[in-house]
């Protein structure tokens, strides 16, 4: 009889994503005894006890600040998320941002709300006023991208469309990200060289130690006079006094975020959204099936991809027996599995190990039906975090 997993739903997940858990074989719900996995959103687990039978953890997203990832990787447990997902989604709203900004659109509609329909000297009144909102275009100004990820690299495709020029900033930029950046894209090398340099500037990096407070009062007086300054990536990239000074001093022409607070909110130079960079139907569809289908292959294969704190690995199954074990990234730990199975005679048909940062991961596949002792003496290594036995179902 088939395996039934236990998922706990932590958030309103897209039902598209939940039918890729087969009902028959997936039990999910918001309140399980014992899960397997957790599907989360926004939900801060942080403040969650986290059952000790959670063997995965899903984000239907890309940001991971409402996981405890560390605690979880001390544990062997893998948290994925759906990078790239939602990125569609967040270029049209950095578009509209730009828009916004350029056009005067917030104020233009303010104003627009306070006319009185039935006055009759309307019109006349719009036509007086319209002088104030006017903007400029954005073909023929510059943008600067920080980071280059799936988003940067669709925001700068986007803009070049729209005629502008592009300076792109990503010292990290993966291959898979190098491939698909439009050749136009002027290479910067650092962000110093894009504050100085562009018209807008759009920020897509996450939130790390190295990030943090990225745009700061050392730099922001470099940005060109005017410039506007776009945050749809995470509230603490951007340092809000920084910005509210430069705004003060009408160095920096607009800031348009994600990320509404109380210094940000009223101020006419801002444009703060309610966070809605993933808002759309689309995206929190494609998340939601990213991310179940991850956390499905995990749980049935043992395989990872797109897990923010272990290394992608995948193994096609060719023997019915499969070992998955996590653990330390330190020497001879292979060395010490292989020996454990040596000694119990158990023949390995194939074996992948992959490692990142302080982590790695092994499966192992063997000829024969693994006894419990041996999957025990595995765990029992100095440095194992977590070992599952996935005999594949027949």
């Amino acid at each position: 009889m088939a395996n039934q997993y236990q998922i706990q739903i932590l958030n309103k997940i897209s039902k598209n994503g939940l039918k890729r858990l087969p009902a028959d074989r997936y039990v999910c719900a918001d309140n399980v005894a014992a899960p397997d996995a957790v599907l989360v959103r926004s939900a801060d687990m942080h403040k969650l006890e986290i059952p000790a039978s959670v063997k995965a953890i899903g984000r239907a997203g890309s940001g991971t600040n409402n996981i405890p990832v560390k605690a979880m990787s001390a544990r062997g447990v893998p948290v994925f998320n759906a990078p790239g997902a939602n990125a569609n989604a967040v270029k049209e709203l950095v578009i509209a941002g730009m828009l916004l900004a350029a056009r005067n659109l917030r104020g233009a509609m303010e104003f627009v709300i306070t006319l009185d329909p039935a006055d009759p000297g309307m019109e006349k009144k719009v036509e007086d006023g319209k002088k104030t909102y006017a903007g400029y275009e954005l073909a023929g100004h510059t943008l600067g991208v920080i980071g280059l990820g799936k988003i940067g690299c669709l925001v700068a495709d986007a803009a070049i469309k729209l005629g502008m020029e592009v300076l792109g900033h990503d010292p990290e930029i993966s291959v898979d990200a190098a491939w698909s950046l439009p050749a136009q894209v002027k290479k910067a090398n650092s962000v110093a060289e894009i504050l100085k340099n562009c018209d807008f500037v759009s920020i897509h990096v996450p939130l790390l130690d190295a990030t943090r407070n990225l745009v700061n009062a050392e730099n922001i007086g470099q940005m060109k006079s005017g410039a506007v300054l776009l945050n749809f990536s995470r509230d603490a990239v951007v340092n809000v006094s920084a910005v509210l000074g430069a705004l003060e001093a009408k160095k920096l022409g607009c800031y348009v975020c994600d990320f509404p607070s109380a210094e940000l909110n009223r101020n006419p130079r801002v444009i703060a959204l309610p966070h809605l960079g993933a808002s759309t139907g689309e995206a929190e569809e494609n998340c939601a099936i990213m991310v179940a289908d991850q956390v499905r292959d995990y749980l049935e294969n043992g395989c990872i991809q797109n897990a923010v704190n272990f290394p992608n690995v995948s193994l096609p199954r060719e023997s019915k027996y499969r070992l998955a074990i996590a653990n330390a990234n330190v020497p001879n730990m292979v060395g010490q599995i292989s020996t454990v199975m040596a000694q119990a005679k158990l023949n390995i048909h194939d074996m992948i190990n992959k490692s990142k940062g302080d982590l790695a991961y092994t499966l192992v596949d063997v000829d024969s039906a693994v006894p419990p002792q041996i999957v025990a003496s595995i765990a029992a290594i100095s440095g194992v975090l977590a070992v599952r036995y996935i005999p594949q179902e027949s």
